[in-house]
């Protein structure tokens, strides 16, 4: 597991910020070193109240992202949101300075600046080089971006960058022992460099985040605009409204800091903000900031987003922040709460006919604990127990009886003998592989970082990735062997439709995290007729895909050679991997042009002539339910072959229903 430290946050809806309504608009976060808060704009941004309706399709969707919804019928006045606007901290706030990413809170004054300076120069190489580090982050970023016009897919680019970073910054930390919180420092490296969207706050749907949606840091939400506060529970905007300054609730995240009832799916019963402080005595709630913000909506009856929260099921001290849609403050009271102080109370419904939230979630969590509870269930494990969780499979039309019979298989199968040549590098770490060590030889070959964060997820795509190998001495927990442990997710196999059979999760799918691989019998070049047809079950790795490379932005630092993805990369890939009379789950994995999974090449175990097996990692954070797909890439005839064997390059309609479909695959 990661360092809880940074892989959680504290989720105390308490900790809001005493200050005059409109400062609220600036999320808490901390600054890069010299940034002078004195040349951020404060020009009031137009903002919209709009009603609820469903954003299904790139039809319904706002052409642009941070403006306003069109034929929203009340504008009102509100600052944007800042990248890194410093916040005046409330005595009863815990400090982000304990975290501090890059430098304090306050804007320093000469003398501390020349203690500073002082400092700095009597600094020592290592540190030296990270902040040339950060700068080369920094410098990067201000030219890497070209988010979309499409608001879901610049939500996404946004996301898998910020994502990107953090899990670069963290491989950095921990390879040079330093500080923890490399979720602030990306999220505060994208704020500083303008890539933040949605940066007006709005009341109603923010364009490009999806009901459903998931997110493992509260910053996350801030950087696609749904939850501006980095951590406080109750997100609001002032406005001015019958010659009044009044204040309205935007967003609320329940997230357990208070006694809040979350059982019901379309009632939430929010308990309000302050006198709960762990930094003072507690005391009774006021009607002010959030508080009295909640109450105005009541009486306005304005929507507000509400995020609610659950148990990350792969870490015990995280948890994960799913937005659940559009609610309305129904009623409000005053409450005893179980510490003897009055708060107050507020029941929020849902709006009816949005997409399932929190609802999917609650019907996973029961057939993860007893799979024939999932209605029309056609079999409960297909694979005859080969995985540690069943894979269950299951049909909403009657006439469909499964797929095609197979033998299911976790591992690949060679159609030639291995040479008997050397292993590859073994190392000699005594109990695990560290990231700080530099004797690690596993950690030579892949550049002299593991490949993996402590929980396992994947830092970047890389053209061939080294687990340990059986003759290593670390032990089997090591946190360099992932994939050859096999799947630890429940999948379900269902209909589709146009696409016949597909795959879904029933858990909660974090970016990076390890899938499946795709089992099946390797077929060498020199074995293959290149003039047969390939089946429905064929995995090639030398059609080209340029969908992964994306994955890694903004990631990657100015002083390090670039990773050049490609075919060219991985010669001793096998050309073909046919699922057809034996495979795993992943041969029911179908294409996307717009997927939420890549392939990555690791090798163990074998010789260094083997080949690497083809493992399967999340692009980005995947909801529970949500189909499984890749980018099967474009077919490319090998040279002198096209249009001499018309099989070889023959394209197939795609039927993938993204907004970037390229038709054929």
């Amino acid at each position: 597991m990661e360092n809880s430290q940074d892989e959680s946050e504290s989720d105390e809806q308490e900790q809001f910020l005493e200050m005059k309504p409109l400062w609220s608009l600036a999320p808490m976060f901390p600054l890069p070193m010299g940034y002078d808060v004195a040349t951020q704009s404060t020009d009031p941004m137009l903002v919209f109240v709009t009603p609820f309706r469903s954003c299904t399709s790139p039809e319904q969707s706002p052409v642009s992202f941070g403006q306003p919804l069109p034929k929203s019928p009340i504008p009102l006045k509100a600052t944007p949101i800042s990248a890194a606007f410093p916040m005046p901290r409330h005595k009863d706030e815990p400090s982000d300075g304990d975290y501090k990413p890059f430098s304090g809170q306050k804007k320093p004054t000469p003398l501390k600046t020349a203690k500073r300076t002082q400092q700095a120069e009597c600094s020592n190489a290592a540190n030296t080089k990270r902040r040339s580090i950060q700068r080369s982050l920094n410098k990067e970023l201000a030219f890497s971006s070209s988010l979309s016009s499409d608001p879901k897919e610049s939500v996404e680019e946004a996301m898998i960058m910020f994502d990107s970073l953090r899990r670069h910054i963290l491989q950095l930390d921990e390879k040079e022992d330093a500080g923890k919180r490399a979720d602030l420092k990306a999220g505060s490296l994208m704020m500083q460099n303008g890539l933040r969207i949605n940066s007006s706050k709005i009341i109603g749907p923010v364009p490009g985040v999806e009901i459903g949606d998931i997110f493992f840091f509260r910053i996350e939400m801030c950087i696609v605009g749904l939850h501006a506060p980095a951590m406080a529970g109750i997100d609001y905007i002032s406005a001015k409204h019958a010659g009044k300054d009044e204040i309205l609730a935007v967003s609320i995240i329940s997230s357990g800091g208070y006694e809040n009832d979350d059982n019901d799916m379309n009632i939430l019963v929010y308990t309000g903000q302050g006198g709960n402080s762990r930094h003072k005595d507690k005391h009774d709630q006021k009607l002010e900031r959030g508080n009295l913000a909640l109450m105005n909506s009541m009486k306005k009856k304005n929507l507000i987003r509400v995020v609610r929260s659950a148990q990350d099921p792969f870490c015990n001290s995280s948890k994960i922040y799913i937005y659940d849609g559009l609610y309305w403050v129904e009623d409000s009271w005053t409450d005893r709460a179980k510490n003897g102080f009055s708060v107050f109370k507020y029941k929020l419904r849902r709006e009816p006919g949005q997409r399932d939230g929190i609802s999917v979630w609650k019907k996973t969590e029961k057939w993860k604990a007893n799979p024939v509870t999932r209605n029309n269930v056609i079999r409960v494990d297909i694979s005859s127990k080969a995985e540690k969780l069943p894979v269950c499979l299951v049909s909403d039309v009657d006439d469909q009886k499964g797929p095609s019979y197979f033998d299911y298989i976790t591992g690949v199968e060679y159609s030639r003998p291995l040479s008997k040549t050397k292993p590859l590098q073994s190392c000699k770490c005594p109990s695990v592989c560290l990231p700080s060590d530099t004797n690690c030889s596993c950690a030579q070959l892949n550049s002299g970082y593991l490949p993996y964060s402590a929980n396992g997820v994947l830092v970047k795509h890389i053209p061939m990735l080294y687990e340990c190998s059986s003759t290593c001495q670390c032990c089997q927990n090591c946190r360099n062997r992932v994939t050859q442990k096999g799947v630890n997710l429940n999948f379900e196999v269902f209909w589709t439709g146009d696409c016949g059979w597909g795959v879904r999760s029933w858990d909660p799918i974090r970016a990076g995290t390890f899938i499946c691989e795709y089992a099946g019998q390797v077929i060498d070049e020199t074995n293959m007729n290149m003039g047969d047809e390939e089946d429905e079950y064929t995995f090639r790795t030398s059609w080209h895909s340029d969908k992964v490379s994306r994955w890694n932005l903004g990631a990657e630092l100015l002083e390090e050679k670039s990773d050049n993805t490609t075919t060219e990369n991985l010669k001793k890939l096998p050309i073909v991997i046919s699922a057809k009379r034996s495979g795993n789950v992943a041969r029911f994995l179908n294409h996307s042009c717009s997927p939420n999974l890549l392939w990555q090449p690791v090798q163990y175990d074998h010789g260094d002539d083997s080949y690497p097996h083809i493992m399967f990692f999340a692009m980005k954070h995947i909801p529970p339910m949500t189909e499984l797909t890749y980018d099967y890439g474009t077919r490319v005839a090998p040279p002198g072959i096209k249009g001499k064997i018309p099989n070889v390059c023959k394209l197939k309609p795609c039927f993938c229903g993204s907004t970037n479909c390229r038709g054929s695959l």
